[in-house]
């Protein structure tokens, strides 16, 4: 593998680990403190942000229940995410961008309950599948067209640059899914990458939450910056799936080439000595052996 691969592969699997652990846990602010306190403090967000998930798993997995016992249909839960979600990008259209990172919450929400209740209640279908992953870019989509429409607008807020980033975002989104869905036609498993679909999510929420216009917070207004991450990460992603695939390809092709030969190997030993049997055992060998030594 070339040198700049296993650095970026390395750099990669590092910055999306970051980037989950600052969701879950939050990242670590405030003064320096010694190298004991650092680790105590650390620790101790990470059992509060251990309990937070355990309490919110509680929750989910109530409402997973309660569903699957209710007969709902995890195909009627996909609709109405996506449903959510067009909701949501109309609300980024507007300008409402606080309100539309709620809304995009509940909505992925639904987007985590379908597959859950679909396999509680025994109920999952290849089409169930099928429609949960389509439906999944259109969510994708009608997000960025939202952030799309609301820059291109004649108001304060228009920049054609926020334009060309949420549509280059929603580009790369869309191939980023793409090549996860094709490769998998080729090898077992391609969820490889820094900006994967539930990351995408995370970073549009908070562009939409910190966003307070007329704002002097540094932290406020992060939109632009989400969308510079998502337009670069996204493509990095891609550029990591496609050469993970090609890795993966490639190590299939060399495996399948070499026990192709080994099987060849052994056909012909195989071949050779049953041959010098058949030689042995044939009409005229016993004939031959048969016939008096003469002297």
């Amino acid at each position: 593998m070339p040198r700049c691969w296993r650095f970026l592969t390395f750099l990669d699997n590092h910055l999306s680990a970051s980037l989950r652990c600052t969701v879950y846990f939050g990242a670590t602010g405030g003064d320096k403190l010694p190298l004991g306190g650092v680790l105590e403090e650390r620790l101790e967000r990470k059992l509060f942000g251990a309990s937070i998930g355990r309490g919110a798993q509680r929750i989910i997995s109530a409402m997973v229940r309660w569903l699957a016992y209710g007969h709902i249909n995890p195909n009627l839960l996909t609709v109405i995410g996506v449903a959510i979600n067009v909701l949501s990008g109309l609300l980024f259209g507007y300008g409402y961008f606080f309100w539309a990172g709620v809304i995009l919450i509940v909505a992925n929400l639904f987007d985590m309950l379908d597959g859950q209740v679909a396999r509680l209640s025994g109920r999952v279908t290849r089409f169930g599948g099928f429609l949960d992953s389509s439906l999944d870019r259109l969510s994708d989509m009608v997000v960025f067209v939202g952030l799309m429409v609301f820059y291109a607008r004649d108001t304060e807020f228009h920049s054609t640059l926020n334009v060309f980033l949420a549509g280059a975002a929603m580009m790369g989104s869309v191939m980023v899914s793409y090549a996860s869905a094709r490769a998998e036609s080729l090898i077992p498993k391609c969820d490889v990458g820094f900006l994967r679909r539930p990351e995408r999510v995370v970073l549009l929420v908070i562009g939409g939450l910190s966003t307070h216009p007329g704002s002097a917070n540094y932290f406020a207004n992060r939109m632009p910056a989400v969308l510079w991450i998502l337009a670069i990460g996204s493509y990095w992603t891609f550029a990591h799936r496609m050469y993970h695939t090609w890795r993966e390809v490639w190590r299939a092709d060399v495996e399948i080439a070499a026990q192709a030969a080994k099987d060849a190997s052994q056909n012909g030993r195989a071949g050779g000595e049953g041959g010098g049997d058949a030689k042995e055992n044939s009409p005229s060998s016993k004939i031959a052996s048969s016939a008096p030594a003469s002297h």
